[in-house]
């Protein structure tokens, strides 16, 4: 197979266009090449007046393929072998059921890795199924009742449902694609596999999970919702089961020899108990910020120019960091373009703000989070869990600032750079279900964090026009964008002092996003399938 990079387009270009532009590059006829499989498809924007795609693609070719190649004299085009992944052997000896705790995607691709196996896993899911968790969403967005057993953290899917199902990530693990390839099989739009802005859209991962858990349970193994984690029970160093509480509040005994803890980064509750029973848990850096909103059309305008509105190009994204003070930094982070903010609380007495689009991303606003890096030393406390006492503090300081009913604190663009209250709206209409309520966004989040976000944003005022623009709605608190602690393993995946545990995801530290949290929970049942105990 053959790797062709940086094949170009027009934005009305299609398939053909690709085709013809790959024989070229080749310098063989469009007859020879068999196969076309596009890997990659991105957009050059550099130049507004310019805007076209660029494509990575694989084709099979008749003919010998380093004499193609050979002859061909491009610099952009390769060998490469086409993935493949292959189960690793199952050595497991132990006749025990592995239990995976939490559904959201560290927890479900451990889960359906296992139940590929065969070995039947027992999924553990404090919050419910996604179709009550949804009903449960709407009514806390409607009502402002919130139920901390179902709602944007907690319940089948994990956070990354209610965040736009956006699938970029940093790391370059080889299976992330077999994630993708997964989330396809199950029924993510196609275009996941090549998009340079991978997403799937809240409107539609929810079906997906539902139809990766009726796999699971295809192949044996069991999702029980509304089940609550209590207890890890632990002798000599070694996992012997775990307790939970069921709907009716009743505890219930498992036993088993292998628990994937998969709890996501809000199960504050579940890492208090991991702590009192003697794990290894230390502190970790995290982001707090707060959500920004401008007119979807204006960031088009800004990305696009005059081909804003192209129906090839959709609504624009942006990615923008800075570092210019107190060398603290500070960058843009889960942009949703055409979307809405989210309330995202998870507890009584706390807000929270997320992003989330539908696939479509056709709504009337887009919307990033603003986020600076806090530091351990930030925490106040050498405390391993300091960095959850501080994230509840600005949650809760934020729930004051807001009214006390899940109402958000927001401020306008220009009256934050001036460190003025907001009294009034411009003609940004915020989109947190919950509302906001005008004040100083200031005396929710640190003063580090909000004199780098300051500067932040009138440096990407120059770099992208009207980011700056006085009428932009910062809406806070953002807190719960990675979890603060990192709870200890070793390169078995295992936990430093318990055998059979294995920490896993963004609530143990160890992943950033719906890709790096599924790519970790393969590993950890590719650990629990290695582990010959």
């Amino acid at each position: 197979m053959i790797r062709v990079n940086e094949i170009k387009t027009p934005l009305e270009g299609t398939y053909d266009d690709v085709l013809a532009a790959t024989a070229k590059a080749l310098r063989i006829a469009k007859r020879k090449i068999l196969s076309l499989e596009i890997v990659r498809k991105s957009l050059d924007s550099r130049k507004k007046e310019n805007l076209f795609f660029v494509y990575s693609v694989n084709v099979t070719v008749d003919g010998d393929e380093a004499e193609i190649l050979a002859k061909s004299k491009n610099k952009k085009a390769a060998s490469v072998e086409p993935f493949t992944y292959v189960m690793p052997e199952n050595r497991r000896k132990s006749e025990l059921r592995p239990i995976v705790v939490g559904f959201g995607p560290g927890g479900i691709w451990a889960a359906l890795t296992l139940a590929r196996a065969g070995l039947r896993p027992i999924v553990l899911e404090r919050g419910r199924d996604i179709d009550a968790r949804t009903a449960d969403v709407n009514r806390f967005w409607t009502t402002k009742k919130l139920d901390e057993t179902s709602n944007v953290q907690f319940g089948e899917g994990g956070a990354g449902t209610f965040s736009d199902g956006k699938l970029t990530t940093g790391i370059k693990d080889k299976l992330c694609r077999k994630v993708f390839l997964d989330f396809v099989e199950y029924g993510a739009p196609e275009d996941i596999l090549y998009s340079w802005r991978p997403h799937i859209g809240t409107d539609k991962l929810g079906q997906v999970v539902k139809n990766i858990r009726e796999e699971i349970k295809r192949l044996g193994g069991d999702v029980y919702f509304s089940c609550c984690l209590t207890d890890i029970i632990i002798a000599n160093g070694v996992v012997h089961g775990v307790t939970y509480k069921n709907e009716k509040g009743e505890l219930i005994d498992l036993e088993t020899d292998s628990v994937i803890l998969a709890v996501g980064h809000s199960a504050k509750d579940t890492v208090e108990m991991l702590y009192r029973k003697g794990l290894d848990i230390m502190q970790k850096p995290f982001s707090v910020g707060a959500r920004i909103e401008h007119p979807r059309e204006m960031i088009d305008r800004s990305q696009y120019g005059d081909f804003a509105g192209h129906p090839a190009l959709g609504a624009a994204d942006y990615k923008l960091s800075n570092h210019s003070l107190h060398h603290r930094g500070a960058y843009t982070f889960c942009m949703c373009p055409g979307g809405t903010v989210v309330a995202a609380a998870s507890e009584n007495g706390g807000v929270v703000v997320n992003g989330m689009s539908n696939y479509a991303r056709d709504g009337e606003n887009s919307n990033s989070a603003v986020l600076v890096g806090v530091e351990p030393e930030d925490f106040g406390s050498d405390h391993p869990l300091a960095g959850f006492k501080l994230q509840r503090e600005i949650e809760e300081k934020a729930f004051v600032c807001g009214g006390g009913d899940f109402t958000a604190p927001a401020q306008l663009v220009g009256d934050f750079l001036q460190n003025v209250k907001s009294t009034q709206l411009g003609d940004v209409n915020p989109s947190c279900a919950t509302g906001v309520k005008l004040g100083d966004i200031r005396q929710v989040l640190p003063q580090k964090v909000t004199e780098a976000m300051a500067a932040a944003i009138v440096k990407w005022g120059t770099q992208l026009k009207d980011f700056d623009r006085p009428d932009a709605v910062l809406t806070a608190p953002e807190t719960r964008s990675s979890s603060p602690v990192r709870i200890m393993r070793d390169e078995f995946f295992q936990s430093l002092k318990v055998r059979g545990l294995y920490p896993c995801g963004e609530g143990a530290g160890y992943a950033g996003g719906i890709v790096s949290a599924a790519v970790d929970g393969i590993r950890c049942a590719h650990a629990v399938l290695g582990d010959e105990f």
